[in-house]
């Protein structure tokens, strides 16, 4: 049996239990249940259609093929791979040996030809006073008229044959007939050259054009969207482009399109050779967000998605607008702007006004 000192104890200790529990309820209870992790994105409104990207070489748009008009050997190539040469420029020189032993035999012909004019002139002029006082038939005078024009024939296919001469000898240096540059040489000091054998391609400086092949999918856009060239050694300036040249045939072995795109504004920077990226991009294409599917939500007022406001980490279901759905996104139109940042997963569990704790979703 407890004394009365006892059981004074713990009827203070039960009262206090009693008055604690009348009390406010815990810290635990009173803030509510913790923020939820989501996954988020952050927006950004690029155009409906990616641009689409071609890699590409810097060409000339026009390559020459000098060559000799007349055959010979070489005795000398005065420029090499490279180099810039002018317009009227001598390129290479070919032995001018035969050449100018055609052109001695062709003066000497003319030559001929000039003293047998003059003879066959001078006797027609006398058989003409002859005949006249009728000391001459008419049937000599005939023959001398026939020789005289047979002469001068003979002059004029001497002369033709002398100019031919003359401009052979010229053929043996061959110059340009543009400015720009050396792109490859086929000929060197010592070799025999037939007449139209090339010699050394040259390369203009004046037009530069970027080549590419398209795929099929692509000659629509090669045709209406704006291109703009970018160089991989100086990707940060474009250059404005337009579609030149489209081959009707797609090619045997790649079934690509060959296409050419001029640059417009090209300086010095653009170098032959050089690898280049073709850009094209539609000309009113609009500004769409790319949202995962799951973000997007519809409970029977129109689509939604979740935003999380930046200062209260709360939800808000913004409505918005869909330009058009992909295999694995929506295109959202219009109701969020870039930079605001929209839950990608489990939209359809959430509530407005519902605190989270956002986790970046993997790109």
């Amino acid at each position: 049996m407890l004394s009365a000192g006892p059981l004074r104890v713990l009827s203070a200790l039960s009262v206090a239990s009693l008055l604690s529990g009348c009390g406010d309820p815990a810290p635990a209870e009173q803030a509510g249940p913790p923020p939820r992790p989501v996954q988020v994105i952050e927006v950004s409104l690029r155009p409906m259609e990616a641009h689409k990207t071609f890699v590409g070489v810097i060409r000339a748009r026009r390559e020459i093929d000098l060559a000799f008009q007349v055959g010979g050997k070489v005795s000398q190539r005065l420029v090499s791979v490279g180099d810039q040469v002018k317009a009227g420029q001598v390129i290479a020189v070919l032995d001018p040996k035969d050449l100018s032993l055609q052109l001695e035999s062709a003066e000497a012909e003319f030559a001929a030809a000039t003293a047998n004019l003059n003879q066959t002139s001078a006797e027609d002029a006398r058989y003409r006073t002859l005949t006249q006082r009728g000391f001459a038939s008419t049937a000599d005078l005939d023959r001398k008229l026939v020789a005289k024009e047979e002469a001068v024939g003979r002059l004029e296919r001497a002369r033709r044959s002398l100019d031919l001469a003359r401009n052979q000898l010229a053929y043996a240096n061959l110059s340009s007939d543009v400015d720009g540059v050396v792109m490859s040489v086929s000929a060197e000091p010592g070799q025999v050259m037939t007449s139209g054998q090339t010699v050394v391609r040259i390369a203009r400086l004046d037009e530069k054009e970027a080549a590419v092949a398209l795929p099929e999918t692509a000659l629509a856009a090669a045709r209406s969207d704006l291109a703009s060239v970018t160089l991989w050694a100086d990707p940060g300036h474009a250059y404005k482009a337009r579609l030149r040249e489209l081959s009707p045939q797609a090619d045997a072995t790649s079934r690509t399109y060959a296409a050419r795109f001029s640059l417009e504004d090209a300086d010095d920077r653009v170098a032959l050779g050089m690898t280049a990226t073709v850009t094209l991009k539609a000309p009113h294409a609009a500004d769409v967000a790319r949202l995962p599917l799951s973000a997007v939500f519809d409970r029977g007022a129109g689509p939604r998605v979740f935003v999380v406001d930046p200062q209260t980490h709360a939800l808000s279901a913004r409505p918005v607008q869909i330009a058009a759905y992909t295999s694995d996104a929506a295109l959202v139109s219009s109701g969020l702007a870039t930079g605001e940042t929209v839950v990608t997963m489990g939209a359809q569990t959430l509530e407005p006004g519902r605190t989270v704790r956002t986790v970046a979703a993997a790109r």
